[in-house]
Parts: C-alpha cells; sequence; structure tokens
C-alpha cells in the first residue's frame, strides 16, 4: 500500500500535514539539533515585531496540570534582524516556511509584510527561496494589549486586506479562542481575502506560587497551551470548517497522531505541534509516524481523505 501524506494549503503543497509551531522552534536552526526538518511539512518562525522586543520578565514558562503556561512575550531581535541573521537559513531549508510577524497597529502589520515581501523577492531574484506564507499573530495573549487585534472582525478584516495589499505572499491569520464566535472571525478573514486561518492560539491562564504567594510567572499571566486546550480547539476548527471554505491549521493540545487525526477529521488540512515540541523536539516525527499507522490500519491511502469527514 503507497501512501500519499501531502496536504495542501491553497497553492502550498506540504510532503505531510506537520507543521511546526511559531515559538517552539525558534528560527528553526535550533532545533535542527534534535530533528531532521526535511522530514516534516512545514516551519513557522517566530514571531517578529517591527522593532526587537526584550519579551516579559522571568519566569516565563509554568509547568501545570495537562499542559504549560508561557509568558514569553514576543521576545525577538526585530525585522531587521531577523532579515539578516535567519532568513539565510530558512532559505536554504527543503521545506515550505511561513514567517510569523505581530504589529502595534494596523499599519505595522501591513509595513512588516511590505519589508517582507521586498526583501524577499530580491533575495528570490538573486536565487534564494522564497517565503511561502507570512503568519499574522492576532492573538498572542501575553502582552499588554487590553484587547487583541483578532477578537474584532473589522480589526481583523482590516489588517489582512492592509496586509494583502501590501504583498503578494500567502497570508495565515493566527486567531484566538478568546470570542464568542470563531466563525465570525473566520468568515472575516476569508471576505479580506485571507488564505488560511490557524486555530487556535493559547488561553490566558496564571499559577501562583505556594511559596511566595504570588503568581508564579513574570509577567504575572500568560497564554495555556497542552492537552487541557485541545477539546477547545477541537470544537474551533470544527465550526471555522463548515463554514468559511479557506485552508485551516488546527492547533491545541496535538501531543499524539490521534490528536492530529482529529483535528484533521474535524476539518483541519494540517496540524501544528507547538507545547509536544517543547516536552520532546522530535515529537512531530513520532506524530507522524501514528498518523502513517493509522492510515495503513484503515486502508486509507491519502492524507488529505481525512480533511472533514467527521463534518
Amino acid at each position: 500500500m503507497k501512501l500519499d501524506l501531502s496536504v495542501k494549503l491553497g497553492n502550498i503543497k506540504l510532503q505531510n500535514p506537520i507543521i511546526l509551531a511559531s515559538g517552539t522552534c525558534g528560527f528553526g536552526d535550533e532545533i535542527t539539533k534534535f530533528i531532521d526538518l526535511s522530514k516534516i511539512g512545514a516551519v513557522t518562525t517566530k514571531t517578529i515585531t517591527l522593532n526587537p522586543k526584550e519579551g516579559n520578565p522571568p519566569p516565563r514558562i509554568a509547568e501545570v496540570e495537562n499542559g504549560i503556561i508561557n509568558s514569553i512575550g514576543l521576545e525577538n531581535p526585530g525585522i531587521k534582524v531577523f532579515i539578516r541573521e535567519k532568513l539565510p537559513f530558512l532559505q536554504k531549508l527543503k521545506i515550505p516556511f511561513f514567517v510569523s510577524i505581530s504589529g502595534k497597529t494596523e499599519d505595522e502589520f501591513a509595513e512588516l509584510a511590505k519589508i517582507l515581501d521586498k526583501e524577499l523577492a530580491r533575495r528570490s531574484f538573486g536565487g534564494g527561496k522564497s517565503v511561502n506564507a507570512i503568519e499574522l499573530n492576532l492573538s498572542c495573549p501575553n502582552l499588554k494589549n487590553k484587547m487583541l487585534f483578532g477578537q474584532d472582525s473589522r480589526a481583523t478584516y482590516n489588517i489582512i486586506k492592509k496586509v494583502k495589499n501590501s504583498t503578494s505572499i500567502h497570508i495565515i491569520a493566527k486567531l484566538t479562542p478568546q470570542v464568542n464566535d470563531i466563525t465570525e472571525i473566520a468568515l472575516a478573514c476569508k471576505r479580506a481575502g485571507c488564505d488560511i486561518v490557524s486555530l487556535i492560539n493559547t488561553i490566558p491562564a496564571m499559577a501562583i506560587d505556594l511559596e511566595t504567594g504570588k503568581p508564579f510567572l513574570g509577567g504575572i499571566t500568560g497564554g495555556l497551551s497542552g492537552p487541557a486546550i485541545k477539546p477547545i480547539a477541537l470544537k474551533m476548527v470544527y465550526d471555522a470548517a463548515k463554514v468559511v471554505g479557506i485552508p485551516i491549521i488546527g492547533c491545541g493540545g496535538i501531543m499524539a497522531g490521534k490528536d492530529a487525526i482529529e483535528f484533521m477529521l474535524a476539518g483541519a488540512s494540517a496540524v501544528s505541534i507547538g507545547t509536544a515540541s517543547l516536552v520532546s523536539p522530535d515529537s512531530s516525527l513520532q506524530i507522524l509516524k501514528e498518523i502513517e499507522a493509522y492510515l495503513i490500519h484503515n486502508k486509507i491511502n491519502s492524507a488529505s481523505d481525512l480533511i472533514g469527514k467527521s463534518q
């Protein structure tokens, strides 16, 4: 039995549905000590901002029951350093890569996309591999913003529209679970011309240090990820897939092959692995093996045949 593990995200073809999530593999160069990146579907970089960010004070990660809470605060060197020091490595990868960006304003998102578009066009002309998609981080819960852009359908629409006018690169919108109706936000993404939606991001949470009686994290609160959020993420992917009509990347608590398969059955075309990579850097390869075993056991020839079967 010959398996076809490939899936498509719009015009982007992945050799398999496994994507390394933003924030858990750095810029790809760090995790190569533990995993052969050529064996997975794609890599999403750590989120980049216009200017360097120091991030939140330590401690930044708290282990909790069935998950972790992170309060990194989007620490990154800024777009100029990313282009100079990180992009050359990414352009040598044999797999697609997605660049995650975050802005303080709608215009800042567009400016970042424009910078990337111009730089990548220049490098591609010189023989370098171009970025396959830009992921808009509309939903990081451990910043000091009073409202996430992804909580408002109009703001979401405006950002995507402005970014689409600034670049020809595929756009992924990373959505927050902190909404009353995920389908309203997903449909706003589609109306604005978004190519792919990714859901869900982490959920606001906190932990208390019993020794001090104070919040454990230096940033007080952070984003909960891991198995605890999987049922929430799965429902949101299922709901969005029923109405949105564009490819979905499912994420949230995928620790094993069975989790990834559930997300695909719910409607995700690919899955993003985050917390599992922190537990074991090569977990994505084990998840892929388990997907293969499931397909063989159930006599399914193609991974894409799983997509949306539970709808």
